[in-house]
């Protein structure tokens, strides 16, 4: 079994909260890291029918059934169980890690936590593998492009199991649709829903355009708006939006638009293997994506916020990531595998602009960090370890 990094933000936060819930997308290994992390705790899912009405016929008593806590899979199927929780919560004795919950279906499960354990909870977003994670047991593949055309949903990465990641994927979209989407939208519009799925593969690493998808897919601005929420609560893509420095400049107000899985990505672009991606127009967005994709893995598995934004002005100069943790750093990424000197002109451009303590990094496909003039230039492998700077 892989280590996961998040376990130690885990374990942190249930050292001080009664609950913690892990979210992220369906089948990021939400239950495992769980488990893996209380093997002594008991464990059930909701998926059982029979826990399920057991649960909501009498919460607090179900809860009573378990004096030294339990995790609890798919809570989300019974919102009963929340307002029971929020009472042992605040009755006491106060027992940090107590009840540990996940659930994949995200909306529901958000809108519990909200109304009921607001201010009571730990929250812990848990996206696929990282590529530290696949590096620490010798998973990596040598190559790049095979790396980020397979994607990183831990099932992909099972020695027990040899999935083709096109299987994969097509089963994976059908599941989401048919259990997280159904109840989201009109049952009308889930072939439309399909293809705007689609649509939003080809602006992963653009700025989002919700006009040109409304004509293309023949559905309302408000419509396409609604739909992208659906997809970022989901964690299917994720939002960068524009920095707000003040440089004097007229910014952009438009957010980029990225995919949290590049394999996914991939699969909906119907590219069929990585020499067919190195081929393709969209060998330099799925490069992107997946550099951001690994910033934000490595902030969410330390419990910290991404704190991640992009800069682009009307003219065209763009930085394609700014984070600003506790130095800030302009990152440009860079779909070459050697060094070029060019490749940090905008960078050094940027950081003039700014006059303060703003650091440089270029993320590129090589195999070897280093620093060259005051520049960082960072190994695809090691993507997610800057991250932590």
């Amino acid at each position: 079994m892989i280590r996961r990094q998040a376990e130690e933000s885990l374990l942190r936060l249930a050292s001080q909260f009664m609950v913690v819930a892990i979210t992220g997308p369906r089948q990021s290994g939400k239950t495992t890291l769980a488990q893996s992390v209380f093997p002594g705790k008991q464990y059930v899912s909701f998926d059982d029918i029979n826990m399920r009405e057991l649960a909501a016929s009498n919460p607090r008593d179900f809860l009573l059934a378990f004096p030294n806590g339990v995790i609890i899979d798919e809570v989300q199927k019974v919102p009963e169980i929340f307002d029971a929780i929020k009472i042992f919560v605040d009755e006491g004795p106060y027992t940090p890690g107590k009840y540990i919950i996940t659930g994949s279906s995200q909306f529901n499960l958000k809108e519990s936590i909200t109304e009921s354990l607001a201010g009571r909870i730990g929250l812990i977003k848990l996206l696929p593998f990282s590529l530290s994670e696949l590096k620490s047991e010798g998973l990596l593949q040598d190559s790049a492009y095979h790396t980020l055309f397979k994607g990183f949903y831990p099932p992909l990465h099972d020695r027990n199991k040899h999935f083709i990641p096109e299987d994969w994927f097509q089963n994976y979209v059908e599941t989401y649709i048919n259990m997280d989407i159904r109840g989201q939208i009109n049952p009308a519009n889930i072939s439309t829903f399909r293809k705007f799925l689609q649509m939003c593969a080809l602006y992963s690493g653009q700025l989002i355009n919700m006009e040109s998808i409304s004509r293309e897919i023949g559905i309302s601005a408000v419509t396409v708006k609604s739909w992208l929420s659906i997809l970022e609560e989901s964690f299917i893509i994720h939002f960068l939006e524009p920095d707000t420095n003040n440089l004097g400049r007229s910014l952009v107000k438009t957010p980029k638009l990225y995919f949290v899985d590049s394999g996914l990505m991939c699969y909906l672009l119907r590219l069929e293997n990585a020499e067919e991606l190195i081929l393709s127009r969209h060998k330099g967005a799925a490069v992107e994506t997946i550099a951001v994709s690994e910033i934000l893995k490595s902030r969410y598995n330390a419990g910290k916020s991404a704190n991640l934004t992009f800069f682009r002005d009307r003219t065209g100069f763009e930085i394609d990531t700014i984070a600003d943790w506790k130095h800030t750093f302009a990152i440009e990424i860079k779909s070459n595998s050697t060094t070029e000197k060019n490749f940090s002109k905008n960078t050094r451009k940027y950081i003039k602009a700014r006059g303060d303590e703003t650091k440089g990094a270029i993320f590129y496909l090589g195999d070897v960090s280093m620093e060259i003039n005051d520049i960082s230039y960072v190994s695809w492998k090691d993507w997610g370890d800057f991250s932590m700077q």
